[in-house]
């Protein structure tokens, strides 16, 4: 019973492992490092990556409540939706927002990279106006599924605040605020096909352990 016993606790393990073993990276902050390593090779600077800044953007994302038409259609959230929803869902303090200087949003029925994400969002040239401005001084970046899945919103929101000062979280953390995840925030998140690849693997792994344990025949 004892070597049962260890075998479940490994592949307990195993199972934690497989559903972290892709979250290596935040696409998000990928976007936030295509969007700065673009401008700085314009001749742009850099943009720091702001937390409370890169949360709001996902509050923006949820704002459309899944319906890509509506990106589509160049609708977008009132600003008074950055004081009144957007910032208390964050943990940001109201008092530091400051102006958003640039935004984009866009939408896609299945999951892209964030390079993907990155061209479908810069298409044209007022996009690259946004991109290249020079009243921007920081930058949030966000992504998330609709209920765990299609279609997948990416949004990148710009300002002209000051590091430090800007944008800040009650506590200095930011509330949960998932599904999705953002820039800046130290938070892993996998892609959706790996993610639920890995699920699948871990939970048979579990299953494999309890079949040993129990001595069933799968």
């Amino acid at each position: 019973m004892e070597i049962s016993g260890l075998f479940l606790f490994t592949a307990l393990f195993l199972f934690s492992s497989a559903l972290a073993s892709d979250s290596k990276n935040n696409p998000a902050d990928q976007l936030v490092a295509l969007v700065n390593s673009n401008r700085t090779a314009h001749k742009s600077s850099a943009l720091y990556d702001n937390q409370g800044l890169g949360c709001l953007a996902l509050q923006y994302i949820k704002a459309y409540e899944g319906q890509c038409g509506s990106v589509g259609d160049m609708k977008k959230p009132p600003d008074s939706s950055f004081t009144d929803t957007f910032a208390p869902n964050c943990g940001v303090v109201a008092t530091s927002l400051t102006p958003i200087t640039g935004r984009f949003i866009g939408c896609q029925t299945k999951y892209v990279s964030p390079d993907q994400a990155f061209d479908m969002l810069i298409d044209n040239d007022k996009s690259l106006e946004i991109l290249y401005s020079k009243n921007h001084t920081e930058v949030g970046a966000a992504v998330s599924g609709t209920d765990g899945g299609s279609p997948y919103f990416w949004c990148v929101l710009f300002s002209n605040g000051k590091t430090n000062s800007s944008f800040l979280l009650d506590g200095g953390v930011a509330k949960s605020v998932r599904p999705g995840c953002y820039s800046g925030s130290n938070d892993d998140c996998s892609g959706a096909a790996d993610l639920k690849f890995n699920g699948i693997f871990g939970l048979k792994i579990v299953a494999l352990a309890f079949a040993v344990v129990f001595g069933l025949v799968l």
